[in-house]
């Protein structure tokens, strides 16, 4: 018999029930609330990085905020079409909710291009003008959350109802980061170079799971 064919085929239901065991077990006592738990799990699980349970820094109401807005209807913004793409729309729709991207648009890279500045930026601006309570879910780009940070300060923008900033890098990550979690509202932030679209959808999936009802998914 090959050591293909001795390894158990399981059903993903079965494969993720004992990844979260073995997560359980490995992570050890952690001393976190069963929510904020639960959005660090979610993270490790979709990394199989547990430096995450260190580096991820939470505001006072972060998760709690989010949930509770993500439960009210509350959209989302991505600031980039592969943290769109990992968000459970069906679920945050079931609420009411609807994720928004701009970055590919051929208008925000044409205004993008005439300011010498970035999509990522001008997305923020464009996210800035959305009606409705917002949770931004930033795994990419710095320049997203610094537009956010000068955005909210100069008031053009009311403040979000929580800020996912986990961009992944070298060039202003860290910087971009440190601005966030110095503003006054909720935050989720990945301390560090570490970070990315898979973390920013997890994190966002993660609430959405406390957020919701149905367990099946």
């Amino acid at each position: 018999m090959s050591n293909t064919e001795q390894l158990e085929y399981a059903l993903p239901r079965d494969i993720e029930t004992r990844s979260f065991q073995i997560i359980e077990e490995e992570l050890g006592s952690h001393g976190l609330d069963p929510q904020t738990a639960q959005v660090v799990k979610r993270v490790i699980h979709a990394t199989a990085d547990f430096d995450f349970a260190k580096s991820l820094h939470f505001s006072n109401h972060a998760v709690q905020d989010g949930v509770a807005a993500l439960k009210d209807g509350a959209s989302v913004v991505a600031d980039t079409t592969m943290v769109a793409a990992g968000i459970n729309k069906r679920v945050l729709a079931s609420f009411g909710g609807s994720v928004h991207v701009f970055v590919s648009d051929a208008d925000v890279a044409q205004e993008a291009r005439e300011r010498g500045t970035t999509r990522s930026a001008i997305s923020m601006e464009r996210a800035s003008r959305l009606k409705g309570p917002l949770v931004f879910a930033i795994g990419n780009a710095p320049t997203a959350l610094l537009a956010l940070h000068r955005l909210i300060g100069d008031r053009a923008m009311p403040t979000p109802v929580l800020v996912v900033g986990v961009p992944v890098g070298f060039v202003n990550v860290v910087e971009s980061k440190e601005l966030i979690m110095g503003d006054d509202m909720e935050h989720i932030v990945s301390r560090g170079r570490k970070g990315g679209s898979t973390v920013a959808a997890a994190i966002v999936n993660a609430l959405l799971y406390l957020a919701s009802d149905d367990r099946s998914w």
